[in-house]
């Protein structure tokens, strides 16, 4: 045990001596990258971070917010979204739609200097605003808009723009879909109608032959006609049976038309209810998000942090000079 610590001390002491041994090139090396990041420090361009916090709303369609009964709950207009909403929003704001309305609305890359004749100018855009612009999901479930810019106003202007933005593209992208469904269920309905009207002339047509209400009137011509025989009326007979043929003829007819015409009412309504809420899903939008906080123009710059930079590159720089010595001794006793 005591030869064990002994060893350690000797170590140690070792080291020790050995950094003292070599302190000039270290304490040079270590105060030269002190003193270059320091400066390279001061050259960095100062950028301001301003900040949206959102939430996705649990849903965003008329008609099924507030015109479909929901005992759940879960469709309530003013219901927070859950992790599904939020990646959602996630995947939007990422898009190159309104990454590109960004883009040509602040005139990004004149904004980060890059000229128009330089190569991949376009291609070095988007990566700069994608190393300005970031998005990403909170723990709290929340989605969060972050953006850097040398200038504070317009880090401001384009954090709050995107938040905007997001509603516009993704009203946008269910309404392509609703105005599809709109069409097929507006064809749906006139044909529909048309059917119905087809049929109802068909009705209109026995019932210009005397029929009206099937059922009743069916039982009051038979017992008129039992009773008309006995009595002997053979012309009011003939007459009961005239009618009594056309009912005969057309009864079946009647009585299938009036059921379907019935069943076909009732599907026309829900039809028209289902219109109605397509209707309001293709022309009408509602917001995707609850705004938490919306971005202002910061008072203090977020990057660089100088101190940590040199700080860093000293430690590196610190390091990298012992490695190297190191390796310089182990090469010499070898060689």
């Amino acid at each position: 045990m005591e030869d064990k610590d002994y060893q350690k001390n000797f170590d140690s002491t070792n080291l020790l001596v050995f950094l003292y041994s070599y302190r000039k090139p270290i304490i040079i090396i270590t105060m030269a990258a002190a003193i270059i990041s320091a400066a390279v420090s001061l050259m960095i361009q100062e950028k301001f971070l301003s900040t949206v916090i959102l939430f996705p709303a649990s849903t965003n369609s008329i008609s099924k917010s507030l015109m479909t009964q929901d005992v759940t709950g879960k469709l309530d207009i003013n219901a927070f979204g859950e992790e599904e909403q939020a990646e959602q929003l996630l995947q939007i704001l990422n898009s190159d739609e309104i990454s590109g309305y960004i883009r040509d609305k602040y005139n990004l890359m004149k904004h980060y200097g890059i000229k128009n004749d330089e190569k991949f100018a376009l291609t070095n855009t988007v990566k700069e605003y994608q190393d300005n612009v970031t998005f990403k999901r909170t723990e709290f479930n929340s989605v969060r808009i972050d953006v850097l810019d040398h200038n504070k106003d317009t880090a401001a202007m384009i954090a709050n723009d995107i938040a905007d933005r997001l509603d516009t593209v993704r009203t946008r992208m269910q309404q392509d879909r609703a105005l599809i469904g709109l069409r097929i269920i507006e064809d749906e309905y006139k044909s529909m109608q048309a059917y119905m009207l087809g049929m109802d002339d068909s009705l209109t047509a026995i019932r210009k032959k005397g029929l009206t209400d099937f059922e009743v009137e069916v039982e009051q011509l038979t017992k008129a006609y039992y009773e008309a025989l006995a009595k002997g009326n053979s012309s009011l007979v003939k007459e009961l049976e005239k009618k009594l043929e056309i009912f005969a003829e057309y009864g079946s007819a009647y009585r299938s038309l009036t059921e379907n015409l019935e069943f076909e009412r009732e599907q026309l309504a829900l039809l028209r209810a289902k219109y109605e809420e397509t209707k309001a899903d293709a022309t009408r939008s509602l917001t995707t998000k609850f705004v938490v906080n919306r971005a202002w123009p910061a008072e203090k710059k977020a990057y660089p942090i100088r101190w940590l930079i040199v700080l860093v590159s000293s430690f590196s720089a610190f390091l990298l000079t012992i490695l190297g010595i190191i390796a310089m001794e182990n090469f010499r006793k070898i060689k």
